[in-house]
């Protein structure tokens, strides 16, 4: 069999032809036992349409199937074309004309070769011309106007800008505080004393306060919040959502200094009480060991559980609520919708479909919601000043009064402190500094990673 190509004058760009030549050779042999046989010289005398598909040729004559088989049961070889190829040939048995892409025109002539003589090898190697051309990269090639100059410049010199005041308030900080350091070396972070006239200080009381303030505030913020933004997600109408949205959001608009008058003139009074009652019956945890109370006394004296690092936890645990409450229901309300109407599909509650769709699509996004939440609350200053009676001694007692902060005791000390006692507040500043990024830096990241419901249960 000879097969060769050639190009028609007159066609339409040209478009390249396969010529198969004495196609109809195999006129007279017996069907082969899988379904196929070949066509004899009287089916091949009439007009034929051959079909070629990824799977099957196919010849027809007069709209009836004359001669029809699976490449792959012929040859063992999975035709590789991507396209089915029309084939249009002559009245005469000599000429079958294959209408095959430029591109492909190597690889169809060797499977063709392959296909009407499997029992015989190709004469000769495929040459260049014949072979699939190998992909080649494209260059592309963006074009910047002046608005998109400008776009891109504008936007990295802000993005270099937070950066490099971020660097040079950690630079300031560091360089201020390297006299107090150097004068106490790692004993600034296990000293619970506070006495920089004599180099004797330290924030492990303070540092500990901080973090149950924060860790109180948690307690209390994190339910609230999830609560509040599924109910605005999922549950409040939608001509209702909006006015929701703004209040939450006006939560976070409010001084600190309100929060803290707040939190001293009225909530302390609402709050004795509720200390009062952990203290007397679960005084077993040592969280909620008061010294100096007594249980049986119900007129005892108020005073203990005055101005104590639950209530201070309690007011900030109000202005933490706005930004945990705002990112998690940005996450909710990206839950998928097909997702959603699935699991109502299956017959799922709304609860049943909040569990299932909303909550574990929103992981990553809760996760960076609270550890945002966190830093907030590490670094509350003003609030928790006014509601402290601060101390120097690590004590884990909550409800007891007599707490402190890392903010609230610059705020306290800076008035009166001499070079050294500023060099020392500025070193209690760099610690909570550097732990306010480290949260915050991780709870971005885990925002950025949230994924888009791969973990739903529907």
């Amino acid at each position: 069999m000879n097969v060769a190509a050639r190009t028609v004058a007159g066609r339409r760009n040209d478009a390249p032809l396969l010529t198969l030549d004495r196609c109809a050779v195999r006129t007279g042999l017996e069907p082969d036992g899988t379904g196929s046989h070949s066509p004899s010289v009287g089916e091949w005398a009439r007009p034929v349409r051959v079909v070629v598909s990824p799977l099957a040729i196919t010849a027809t004559a007069d709209d009836e199937v004359v001669w029809s088989s699976p490449v792959d049961s012929i040859t063992g070889v999975v035709h590789k074309e991507t396209e089915p190829v029309s084939v249009i040939s002559a009245r005469d048995t000599a000429d079958c004309m294959l209408l095959v892409p430029e591109d492909d025109a190597g690889s169809f002539r060797a499977a063709m070769r392959t296909v009407l003589e499997p029992g015989n090898e190709p004469d000769e190697e495929l040459g260049p011309a014949d072979r699939r051309p190998e992909p080649r990269r494209r260059q592309v090639t963006t074009v910047r106007g002046i608005g998109d100059s400008f776009f891109r410049t504008s936007s990295w010199a802000a993005g270099l800008s937070v950066l490099a005041i971020m660097v040079l308030v950690g630079g300031f900080l560091f360089w201020l505080a390297l006299p107090a350091l150097r004068a106490t070396g790692l004993s600034f972070l296990t000293t619970a004393e506070w006495q920089p006239d004599i180099h004797h200080f330290g924030i492990a009381a303070v540092l500990t306060f901080t973090v149950l303030i924060a860790v109180v505030a948690l307690i209390v913020a994190v339910p609230l919040a999830i609560g509040t933004a599924l109910f605005i997600s999922e549950i409040v109408p939608r001509r209702l959502k909006g006015s929701a949205i703004a209040m939450v959001d006006l939560m976070a608009a409010v001084p600190s200094v309100v929060y803290g008058l707040w939190g001293r003139v009225i909530l302390q009074d609402h709050a004795i009480g509720v200390s009062r009652f952990l203290s007397t019956w679960f005084s077993w945890i040592p969280l909620f060991k008061v010294d100096g109370s007594d249980p049986r006394n119900p007129l005892g004296s108020a005073t203990v559980y005055t101005a104590s690092t639950f209530i201070a936890g309690l007011c900030v645990a109000l202005m933490v609520i706005p930004i945990t409450c705002s990112i998690m229901r940005e996450v909710f309300s990206q839950a998928p919708a097909g997702e959603r109407e699935g699991a109502y599909a299956l017959g799922s509650t709304r609860w049943g479909m909040i569990r299932s769709v909303v909550l574990p699509f929103g992981k990553g996004g809760m996760i960076g919601a609270v550890m945002l939440g966190l830093g907030r609350a590490l670094g509350e200053t003003v609030a928790v000043y006014l509601i402290i009676s601060p101390v120097f001694n690590i004590n884990f007692h909550v409800l007891q009064s007599g707490s402190n902060s890392v903010s609230s005791l610059i705020v306290l000390r800076q008035g009166d402190a001499s070079g050294f006692g500023r060099s020392a507040l500025l070193a209690a500043g760099l610690a909570l500094f550097v732990i306010t990024l480290l949260v915050n830096f991780t709870a971005s990241s885990i925002v950025a990673h949230t994924r888009s419901g791969a973990q739903s249960e529907v």
